[in-house]
């Protein structure tokens, strides 16, 4: 009974990912039949132009906040139709850069408000939400700290707000730091993919898709009618996103207009991150996906909600699909076996060639001379998402159990491309998680149990367990050789390596 039960959570686990796997490879063949990348005709002004709020949220940010300050000042729009909103939750120096970074813009003549908070109440989404309270925009755009827009930011998004059902306008993401290293590297091939294949589909295709939390502008009046930012989820801006669409609300995607950002440059803010959105987007699934299903939209929008709100369950299934494996590898037949290992790894291909599809279509959509040296990366995202997949099933678990937990912030250190401003040093670098041990074992074990089935004569060894093993013992010695080893603790006696936010 147990192995039976056991060839099926492995085989069901299989199946599951291989589904995910194709559903990314749909998206990629939409992309090419429906979206590709084409000029665009550029819709006429409004006139005259509609007073813009710029929120910039601010959590102990003191190496980015004052850049991010001085892009907003750069905003080429009227002055008279434009009101900037520092929003500081910040504990650290951050509070004293900000204020003279918002005071330079109000000596340049510009409607600059510094908007501190005595209390985290919600974090973000309350930091976005208190700001409203003093907001004269009829649009709110929001710009984290790392984001620096081009000064044409503004004028190139607010033409679409001339539709009156649009709620929301979603710029793309960039990056200023992309050519740092292998890992910074293959984020940004991830956020490449999210942004121009997943983005581009769903908004092409009239399928729900999501505000991202930054480089974006909100229609003031769509938020309120949408009941507003909530904290309930580690994801706000997904929550936020798809409550506006059931509304009726409408989205629009500019995968023409840029927002250059920082990407995490160490491991454990990567993994940080990761874990965030991965249990924000299982909270929201269990809060809206219900909702959604009822609805009176295409069966085509609820399935592609039911994909993108879901996709995180992939590292859950990873980790059972690997754990079984080498269990069944030891508790069922010879024969028995050498079925299920066959069955695995080829379905474990496909989704492989599902992902370096994808990521091609991706990297290849950009344009860029080097396209072809960016699909190589694929190999390292596998080994990336493999190696936090112990830590996003546990996100996974958190998220399916309602599990709440605070927004833990993604260090930022001015970084711009090879350049650093001496990022190993700082305050903010992160100590490694306590589970990186834990999980090191666990990846050892799992790759010596893979040893062992191989030398025993298994015809096919799993090659999940592998990937797993191989994976979680990779990022984790990335991570302790980035680690700080003991974090700095500030003033307030909370360490930096438990920062609460969401960024």
């Amino acid at each position: 009974m147990f192995s039976t039960l056991l060839i099926l959570a492995h085989v069901g686990a299989s199946v599951i990912l291989a589904a995910y796997g194709a559903h990314r490879l749909s998206l990629a063949l939409r992309y090419l039949r429906h979206v590709r990348r084409s000029d665009r005709v550029p819709a006429p002004l409004p006139t005259p132009l509609p007073r813009v709020t710029v929120q910039l949220p601010l959590y102990n940010e003191r190496y980015v906040a004052a850049r991010g300050v001085e892009a907003l000042g750069a905003l080429r729009y009227p002055r008279d139709r434009l009101q900037i909103q520092v929003l500081d939750d910040s504990t650290d120096g951050t509070t004293i850069v900000a204020r003279k970074a918002v005071q330079r813009l109000r000596n340049q003549g510009l409607d600059a408000e510094y908007v501190p908070r005595s209390a985290r109440t919600g974090f973000k989404a309350g930091a976005l939400a208190a700001g409203l309270d003093h907001a004269t925009g009829e649009l709110v755009a929001v710009l984290d700290a790392d984001f620096v827009p081009d000064p044409a930011f503004l004028l190139a998004l607010v033409a679409e707000f001339n539709d009156p059902t649009v709620a929301m306008v979603q710029a793309r993401w960039s990056h200023l730091n992309a050519a740092s290293s292998v890992l910074t590297r293959a984020q940004a091939l991830q956020i490449d993919a999210h942004f121009t294949i997943e983005h581009g589909v769903r908004a092409a295709t009239g399928c729900f898709f999501n505000f991202n939390g930054t480089a974006g502008i909100w229609r003031r009046r769509a938020i309120d009618a949408a009941g507003g930012w909530s904290a309930e989820t580690l994801t706000e801006d997904l929550d936020l996103s798809l409550r506006a669409q059931l509304a009726g609300w409408r989205f629009v995607y500019r995968d023409d207009v840029e927002a250059p950002a920082e990407l995490p440059v160490e491991i454990a803010g990567y993994r940080i991150q990761q874990q965030r959105w991965a249990q924000g987007g299982i909270q929201t699934a269990k809060k809206l996906l219900p909702r959604i299903l009822r609805a009176a939209v295409p069966v085509r929008v609820k399935l592609e909600a039911f994909w993108q709100l879901t996709g995180h369950a992939t590292y859950l299934m990873l980790v059972v699909l690997a754990l079984t494996s080498l269990i069944a590898g030891w508790m069922i037949s010879p024969m028995q076996r050498d079925l299920v290992f066959a069955f695995d790894g080829t379905l474990l291909l496909c989704s492989a060639l599902c992902l370096t599809a994808f990521y091609g279509v991706a990297a290849r959509s950009r344009g860029a001379a080097g396209w072809k040296r960016r699909v190589l990366l694929v190999p390292v995202i596998m080994l990336l998402g493999a190696g936090i997949a112990l830590g996003q099933a546990g996100a996974v678990l958190r998220g399916l159990r309602g599990t709440r937990t605070p927004f833990y912030r993604t260090p930022k250190y001015c970084v711009e491309g090879r350049r650093t401003t001496g990022w190993r040093s700082a305050p903010y670098r992160l100590a490694a998680p306590k589970a990186t041990m834990a999980e090191l074992a666990t990846g050892t074990a799992v790759l010596a149990l893979f040893a062992a089935a191989v030398l025993s004569g298994n015809a096919v060894a799993s090659g999940s367990g592998f990937l797993l093993g191989l994976g979680t013992i990779s990022v984790g010695l990335g991570a302790l050789t980035q680690s700080r080893g003991t974090a700095e603790v500030p003033p307030n006696g909370v360490p930096h390596r438990i920062e609460q936010n969401r960024s």
